[in-house]
């Protein structure tokens, strides 16, 4: 019981993670008890870039573990960023700035989207990947957006 109240207070303890707005998913593999295997698709805004989106994919157990929020999920993500209105920054913009980081395991992983800015080509890059804390994957989706004037036409 011990156990249980500590890893509940370590829970607790986390902070809130930021959680994307669901878009759609399709079921994998059927489970006899508990949500089956799924692909989520996901979308959210970059906090500190108006007028960019981006849209996640990503595996999600299902079964009796997954349904209790117990279950690893696994680590192959893909993304696409677009530009869905004019762009604008609310702050000065960080290398590898973490703009979206969702918990893929009950503690231990947790995959991240993370910004950078190549000033050269004008482009804003994101990066998906999932790390843990013994050891991450090196698995991972890139995405780029050139920085262009935004018309109604569009």
């Amino acid at each position: 019981m011990r156990m249980a109240k500590g890893l509940l207070g370590l829970l607790l303890a986390m902070p809130l993670l930021v959680s994307a707005e669901e878009i759609g998913q399709v079921s994998t593999v059927f489970k006899f008890v508990g949500p089956n295997d799924r692909i989520v698709v996901e979308a959210f805004d970059d906090p500190k870039v108006d007028g960019v989106t981006c849209y996640l994919s990503r595996a999600k157990t299902g079964g009796v573990k997954g349904g209790l929020g117990l279950a690893e999920d696994r680590a192959e993500a893909s993304l696409a960023c677009r530009q869905v209105g004019p762009i604008s920054f609310k702050g000065e913009l960080k290398d590898g700035e973490e703009v979206f980081k969702e918990r893929t395991s009950l503690v231990f992983k947790t995959m991240q989207v993370v910004r950078f800015l190549d000033k050269k080509r004008n482009t804003l890059v994101y990066l998906v990947y999932s790390d843990r804390l013994i050891e991450g994957s090196p698995q991972n989706a890139v995405t780029a957006i050139p920085i262009l004037p935004w018309t109604h036409n569009q």
